[in-house]
Order: C-alpha cells, then sequence, then structure tokens
C-alpha cells in the first residue's frame, strides 16, 4: 500500500503529519478532494475512508473489492487513532466515510453533525501480546503490575488505551508502562521489535502479525469489549460512493472478511 499525505490539512491539522492517506492500486500523488472529484463523466472518481488502525488490513482488502467493482474509482484511507481521526473531521478534514475503533469516538464526530446515524459492524477485544519467545515469561494479566515487566499500552483517549484501562480495573491491576502510543499499530510494533515484554493489543492485531508476536487471552477482555461503529458524513464529497462503501461493509461479504481477520460479528 503506499501512504499519502494529507497535505491540504498538514498546516491547520499539526498531528495529520504522522497519518498518510493510501490509495489502493494507485501510485500517483494524492490530490486534492475537489480537484479529484471535480473530472466530468467518465472521469476518475475517489472516495476517501478514514479508519482506525485495526482495521488496516480488512479495509485496504474490502478497498481493493471497492475498486474492482468500480473501475474508475480509487478508495483512498487515512488509518490512524480514532481519536486523531475524529479530530480531523472535526476540524475541518475531508472524508466520505468515518470507521471508529469505539463509540466514544464515533460520537465526536456525531455530536458536531459531521456523522450520519452510524452502524456497529465489528467487535474486537484485547490480548497480552508477547515477542514470540516470550523472555519475560508473561502468561496472564497479573504479570503485567510487576515492575520488571516493561509495558506499553495505547494512550487513554484512544479506543484501545481505554479498553485496556478498562479490563486493568477489572481486574484490580495497576500497571506502569514504559511507553503510551497513539494507536494499536504502534503499540504491536514495540513488540515485535522486541523493546518491551508486553503490550494489550486487539487480538487482530495479534493474527495480523502473522507469528511475530504471541497472543495471551485474558477473562478481563470480554468486559473491555469494542464496538466498532462505522457511518458516512453528512459532507462527503461522494455521498453515492460513500453509501457504496458502507454498505460493503456491512455487507455478508464484508463481514466474512472481517471474521476472518478475528473480528466478531456485533
Amino acid at each position: 500500500m503506499v501512504f499519502r499525505r494529507l497535505s491540504r490539512w498538514a498546516v491547520a491539522l499539526p498531528v495529520a503529519l504522522a497519518l498518510g492517506l493510501s490509495g489502493c492500486g494507485s501510485g500517483e500523488p494524492a490530490t486534492s478532494a475537489a480537484s479529484a472529484r471535480s473530472a466530468g463523466a467518465g472521469g476518475a472518481k475517489e472516495v476517501t475512508v478514514f479508519a482506525a488502525a485495526s482495521l488496516t488490513g480488512t479495509f485496504t482488502e474490502l478497498g481493493k473489492t471497492f475498486e474492482a467493482a468500480h473501475p474508475g474509482t480509487t478508495v483512498r484511507f487515512n488509518f490512524g487513532s480514532s481519536a486523531t481521526l475524529a479530530q480531523q473531521l472535526t476540524q475541518g478534514a475531508p472524508a466520505d466515510v468515518f470507521a471508529a475503533a469505539s463509540p466514544a469516538t464515533m460520537k465526536t464526530v456525531t455530536d458536531a453533525s459531521l456523522a450520519n446515524a452510524p452502524t456497529t459492524f465489528a467487535r474486537n477485544k484485547l490480548q497480552i501480546a508477547v515477542p514470540a519467545g516470550n523472555p519475560a515469561k508473561v502468561d496472564e494479566l497479573q504479570d503485567l503490575a510487576d515492575p520488571k515487566v516493561k509495558v506499553a499500552l495505547c494512550a487513554d483517549q484512544v479506543p484501545c488505551g481505554a479498553a485496556a484501562v478498562k479490563a486493568l480495573g477489572a481486574a484490580g491491576l495497576k500497571v506502569t508502562p514504559v511507553t503510551l502510543e497513539q494507536d494499536v499499530k504502534a503499540t504491536l510494533t514495540k513488540v515485535e521489535l522486541g523493546e518491551i515484554d508486553a503490550a494489550l493489543v486487539y487480538e487482530t492485531d495479534v493474527i495480523a502479525s502473522a507469528g511475530k508476536v504471541r497472543g495471551i487471552a485474558f477473562p478481563e477482555a470480554d468486559k473491555a469489549i469494542n464496538d466498532y461503529p462505522i457511518a458516512t458524513l453528512t459532507k462527503a464529497p461522494a455521498g453515492d460512493l460513500a453509501k457504496q462503501f458502507f454498505d460493503l461493509v456491512l455487507s455478508q461479504q464484508g463481514e466474512d472478511v472481517l471474521t476472518k481477520a478475528g473480528f466478531e460479528a456485533p
């Protein structure tokens, strides 16, 4: 996948410098939303989807499916922390669809009257991720409270961090992480590189690591399951395409892709 920056918003939204827009099947630089959609009949069309980092694999696959069914259309993604994406949208970033990793981050956008009624399309829960060799010998959630174990968590304001707070609270544990990351992919990378001993990430991210990390299930994860809502945006420049991508995610085909990746049906 080729990642592109939201250059139009680089000044207004400094946080967007850490993120990129990616287009499935396109190697050309991203154009502005207005110019890309101003082409006449038969011209190139695009739909821009803001989606939680944990949806990177599944939505990339669905984007390719959508493009195949809509010749001449490009699906451009902005993957990142749901909280960051919601902030970008409320500050005016152009997009057609928003898929968040929690109802709370979606509410930020709906409260600003920027999104139509959202629909929950998937659920996800946490696992403990450890390096393949598990050098710290982590076996259960309680082990993360050991000060000798280097732990990475998502920041509290992002969905994976909020879920971790809830799960640790349910277990009555106090964990002091050595790092707080801005999305689940960054947190998982710390484990893959062996920079930390354990992290709380989504089960789907453990599966997507393809053996680079080992996942450990724990019972308190059932008390911190995240619902994933999706909505078309009220000012979507490509409203028809937005609705069609929304429908694809909610279709049986979309559910099959998500389930295969480890997401639970809502």
